[in-house]
Parts: C-alpha cells; sequence; structure tokens
C-alpha cells in the first residue's frame, strides 16, 4: 500500500464527507465500465481525480470500495424508503409499495449492481451477503411488519408474515424482473408494472384477506 502523507491521513469532517463522495463517483464510472474484476485501485484514483495514497486512507481495498457504492446505490436508488405508514386500506398500501417496488428494482442503476454482484457473489459472498441484508431482507422485513399490524387490525390471516411478505415481492416482479436484469427485455413502463402488481395484489389478497362477515 502507498505511503500517505500528513495531509492525506487527517482530512477534516466536511472534506472526509466531499472526497469519499468524489472517490463514489469515479469508481462507479469505472466499475460500469470495466466490471469489478476489470477494475483496478489506479484507475479509480484517476477517474476520482485523487491520489491512490487519498484512496487508501478511505478504502482499504477495491472490495471494502465496491460494498460502499452499493450502499450508496441503495440510498440514491430509494432502497428502504418505500412508505409502510399504517393504511387501513390494505389493497391500496400493497398497490402503492408493489409499484414502487418495482419501478426502484428495475431502474438500470440497480440493475446494473444487481448483475455486478451477482457476477461476483461466488467468489466474494460477504458482497452477496451485505447486499441481501441490506437490500432484499430488509424490505421483506418491513413489508412483513406492515402485514402483521394489517393481521393485528383482523384484515389480513396470515402465520407467516415475512413469508408473506417474500411472495407478494416475487409475484410483483413475474414477467417484469428478471426478463430485463437479464437485458431480455427493455425497461417495464409504469402501465405494465401497474398490470402486473394489479394481478399480484389480488392474489395475494384472494389468499390472505378475511372475509367479510356481511
Amino acid at each position: 500500500m502507498p505511503r500517505l502523507s500528513p495531509s492525506e491521513a487527517a482530512p477534516t469532517p466536511d472534506e472526509h464527507c466531499a472526497k469519499r463522495r468524489q472517490i463514489l463517483t469515479g469508481a462507479r464510472a469505472v466499475f460500469l465500465e470495466h466490471g469489478f474484476d476489470g477494475a483496478s485501485m489506479g484507475e479509480i484514483a484517476k477517474a476520482a481525480g485523487v491520489s491512490k495514497g487519498t484512496l487508501y486512507v478511505y478504502f482499504a481495498d477495491k472490495h471494502s470500495l465496491f460494498v460502499a457504492i452499493v450502499e450508496a446505490e441503495i440510498h440514491d436508488q430509494g432502497w428502504g424508503s418505500f412508505d409502510f405508514s399504517a393504511d387501513t386500506d390494505v389493497e391500496r398500501q400493497l398497490r402503492g409499495f408493489g409499484q414502487a417496488y418495482i419501478q426502484t428494482l428495475c431502474k438500470p442503476r440497480s440493475s446494473s449492481a444487481i448483475r455486478t454482484v451477482m457476477a461476483i457473489a461466488e467468489r466474494m459472498p460477504e458482497v452477496g451477503r451485505s447486499y441481501y441484508e441490506r437490500v432484499i431482507a430488509q424490505t421483506v422485513r418491513r413489508l412483513g411488519e406492515a402485514l402483521k399490524r394489517q393481521v393485528e387490525a383482523g384484515v389480513l390471516k396470515i402465520d407467516d408474515c415475512e413469508f408473506a411478505a417474500s411472495q407478494f415481492m416475487m409475484s410483483c416482479q413475474a414477467s417484469l424482473f428478471l426478463p430485463f436484469v437479464f437485458q431480455a427485455t427493455p425497461q417495464p413502463t409504469p402501465e405494465r408494472i401497474a398490470a402486473v402488481v394489479d394481478s399480484a395484489t389480488r392474489m395475494f389478497l384472494a389468499a390472505y384477506r378475511v372475509p367479510s362477515s356481511s
């Protein structure tokens, strides 16, 4: 690892945040162009406009840098920001979540991050685990908690809310996500997403909604 100059080793808090964002921007461009294996720390430093010494102040290696990019993508693309308010209209809540979820999942930047994670997860399982836990599992848990509130309100009857959440999310992906992520089809239109989510919502409620007593 290159030796660090005193100025490189002690950035102020504001400089630290700005420089980190600068590095992530440059690294994202390099990873998109060359892939994980083809990217080098030297190329990343050049793209980010920093020295290799500065780069190593912020990131110990290419793996930690890539994980940071994935985490930034999670934030930038809206993962974890879905509306899980206690809406008594479960149908509207499911439709709203389903459409927001698929629109986020099928954004080009989201799909690029997913493809890259899939490509390296077998060799670097910690990257796959990090992405799964911070994106997929967290979203399943949050939807599961929202479903549990509907169960407690007597609207739904579900034994395992996280399992049901996974079912709904996979139903929303049907015919949309896999063809898009493998570049077999273009990005789905809002109208197509709405139609698929509508079908997923109707199937979900047919299985889990408590019948009306009237």
